[in-house]
């Protein structure tokens, strides 16, 4: 806090905003107990008159959490989350993820499958370094695949081709890809 802050004295009005790619139940749940802590203060009645807060979350994130919920709802053996390792939002999709007991693989695009040797790089959950897996798929037979919010469709449809291969699955794309090749 600054120098010479007192909280009885100087602290009277608070306005929360919180980072968009923030988990939003995380977000909420932070508003909710700051406006908690006013109510006691204040009262309930003289709450508006010091608190505020701002929904800052961005459509495109709160459309991907609630997506990867309704899917890891299913049955899923591997999930592959991809996008940025500095993505905050790519990040937490893939922290809720594992959160939810599936084993999940955050890469930052295709070429993180490498389809001649069947491994994945990726960076594990809670760390700043990648890791090469052989075999990652295992026996999985259901794939979930998401991606944060700012990660272009065309990387998310070239990893698809590549896990298909890797898979043995043929697919359209896939086909479509070599022939780009």
């Amino acid at each position: 806090m600054s120098p010479g802050f007192d909280f009885t004295r100087d602290l009277t009005q608070v306005g929360l905003a919180n980072q968009t790619t923030m988990l939003s139940g995380e977000s909420l749940a932070i508003a909710d107990e700051v406006r908690k802590s006013v109510i006691r203060r204040y009262g309930p009645d003289a709450v508006d008159q010091h608190f505020r807060s701002f929904d800052t979350i961005c459509s495109a994130t709160q459309e991907r959490q609630d997506a990867v919920l309704a899917l890891i709802g299913e049955p899923l053996d591997v999930m592959v989350v991809v996008g940025g390792y500095n993505s905050s939002n790519t990040c937490h999709l893939a922290a809720l993820v594992q959160q939810h007991g599936i084993r999940t693989y955050h890469i930052e695009d295709a070429d993180a499958v490498d389809v001649v040797s069947g491994a994945i790089r990726h960076q594990p959950i809670g760390t700043k370094s990648e890791s090469v897996t052989e075999r990652w798929l295992g026996e999985a037979r259901i794939i979930g695949i998401t991606a944060g919010a700012s990660t272009p469709n065309n990387k998310v449809g070239e990893t698809i081709a590549r896990i298909c291969a890797v898979a043995g699955v043929d697919s359209e794309l896939e086909t479509a890809l070599e022939k780009k090749a």
